[in-house]
């Protein structure tokens, strides 16, 4: 049996259960499997299973013809080792032909396909002799093209066809590693630890990883500077800006969907006094977010409970309502949602949306605040949802109505929370109506979706 490189087998086992539907991406490339491989294996496995997943529709549509019977349904493995030898081809320069035919030909072996591996070979080595690698140096294949055509004709529709190629380009490229730091001493500690930050785009406070392993660092593992993307901090930072209008001592703030943590942890520090309240359903996650809660010290009490089911009501100042929706704003982050989602997925999703954003504006005290947020870039679990949970209310618009984030914005200017290009940029994302629309690739963040609606009786 030949060797494979733990860098391709980590690679392979991972793109198989996704294919499969039996993790995320993003989760599976955090295992103590992958932990334990060198840094440059790490690397390698990283780029092979995102790059993979990124231009599968792509990867495919060139392997499809390729096969003595186009239209013959693989098994997974056989597949898999197709995508991962093509991807290495097409688009990884310093990885030499002979190594990303006979290592993605043995996976095949060792996977149980030997007569398929013959094919595998085969295949590849036409397309490491194809005109398909002449234009390697621009990337193969358009951002587009490595989309679900309806997903981009939608964003054509809504927002042009300029803005939807950018948004393309954007799922297409690694996001840069975002970082939120404890204080100013932690980035001194950093740079003595090899790490070259820079400013960020948005927030004075976030910082770009230039170069160096951050994950390597004492205050990585200490969480005394966390990966966080800017539009996810900059949420928070609006959320704890709204907090500000109410009495410092007896400021009430839920978080009514608050798992991983990142938001809570920058409700805490922006709101010290509070009593924050913070909630998950699910159980595993629950635990995480309790311990990192914990692990912070953050004066928030943990409630594993359902924020549509919340029957509080008039109990808080401030509710954030970071809602589960498509992610269609972290496709760069998490490629393979363009794989697994549908265009009914949005109904459903938004269902369940605006019972959380209606359980969350009844929890609302009268002249309380409810930022509502998604990272989707779809009308239907945005715009669409606050329209409807405001009208859906006893009383409709005399109980709630949206707000303008315009203050906000110049709030956050004037503290110096905002950098001036980040000023720039949330202004130019202001729909009509108020809300903040990022758009990736307009905006330098993943995309994302908030609006200000205010509790009025």
């Amino acid at each position: 049996m030949a060797p494979v490189s733990p860098a391709r087998k980590a690679a392979f086992d991972i793109l198989l259960a996704v294919e499969r539907g039996r993790g995320h991406s993003d989760e599976l490339l955090r295992t103590p499997a992958v932990d334990s491989l060198s840094a440059p294996d790490r690397n390698l496995a990283t780029a092979l299973v995102l790059g993979v997943l990124r231009w599968q529709l792509w990867i495919d549509r060139q392997i499809q013809p390729l096969l003595k019977r186009p239209n013959a349904k693989l098994d997974p493995e056989v597949l898999i080792a197709l995508r991962l030898g093509a991807f290495q081809l097409m688009f990884l320069d310093r990885v030499p032909a002979h190594a990303a035919i006979g290592e993605s030909v043995e996976l095949a072996k060792q996977a149980g396909h030997r007569f398929a591996s013959g094919m595998v070979n085969a295949v590849l080595r036409r397309i490491s002799s194809s005109a398909i690698l002449l234009s390697k140096g621009s990337k193969c294949g358009a951002p587009e093209q490595a989309h679900p055509a309806w997903m981009v004709e939608r964003w054509i529709r809504h927002y042009g066809p300029e803005a939807a190629r950018a948004i393309c380009l954007h799922s297409q490229t690694q996001p840069q590693l975002t970082l939120r730091l404890e204080g100013l001493d932690v980035e001194e500690e950093l740079a003595q630890a090899g790490i070259l930050l820079q400013p960020g785009e948005l927030l004075a406070t976030a910082r770009t990883v230039i170069s160096g392993d951050v994950t390597g660092t004492a205050a990585f593992r200490a969480e005394r500077a966390r990966i966080q993307d800017e539009g996810s901090q900059l949420i928070g930072e609006i959320a704890a800006c709204c907090a500000t209008d109410f009495v410092q001592d007896e400021r009430r703030i839920l978080d009514a969907c608050a798992a991983p943590g990142g938001k809570t942890l920058i409700l805490a520090e922006r709101c010290p006094r509070a009593q924050i309240v913070a909630c998950e359903p699910n159980a595993k996650r629950f635990a995480e977010l309790r311990e990192r809660l914990t692990a912070h010290a953050a004066p928030v009490e943990c409630r594993q409970a359902d924020a549509a089911a919340l029957n509080a009501d008039a109990a808080f100042d401030l509710v954030l309502a970071d809602v589960p929706c498509s992610g269609t704003g972290t496709l760069g982050r998490n490629p393979e949602i363009r794989h697994r989602l549908r265009p009914e997925d949005f109904a459903r999703q938004a269902e369940r949306q605006g019972a959380i954003l209606r359980a969350a504006i009844r929890a609302a005290r009268p002249g309380g605040r409810v930022v509502y947020s998604t990272c989707s870039l779809e009308p239907e679990e945005n715009e669409q949802v606050v329209t409807a949970a405001v009208k859906e209310l006893p009383g409709g618009e005399a109980n709630a109505r949206q707000v303008s984030l315009a203050p906000r914005i110049e709030s956050h200017d004037h503290a110096g929370i905002l950098t001036e290009s980040g000023s720039n940029h949330l202004r130019a994302s202001l729909t009509p109506e108020g809300a903040l629309r990022l758009l990736p690739g307009t905006v330098p963040t993943d995309g994302f979706f908030v609006a200000l609606i205010e509790r009025v009786g």
